[in-house]
């Protein structure tokens, strides 16, 4: 039996900024609400798990809006 050949699919269109600023503001959330109710001593590393995310959420934001050399 001879598998018959298909196009693919068009790209679905995605707003690639704003899924990136949603993961971060939830970052963002996370940092502000440990700010505000400080962790354990020991569990202060979860302030910079929340810091480093919206580090690279803000990286992420800048790397889908530029020109992409297609």
């Amino acid at each position: 039996m001879e598998k018959q050949w298909h196009p693919d699919p068009e790209p679905i269109k995605t707003n690639d900024v704003a899924a990136v600023g949603v993961g971060t503001a939830l970052w963002a959330v996370a940092l502000v609400v440990l700010l505000i109710f400080r962790p354990a001593p020991e569990n202060t590393w979860w302030i910079w798990t929340c810091a480093t995310g919206v580090g690279f959420g803000f990286l992420g934001m800048w790397l889908v809006r530029r020109p992409r050399d297609n």
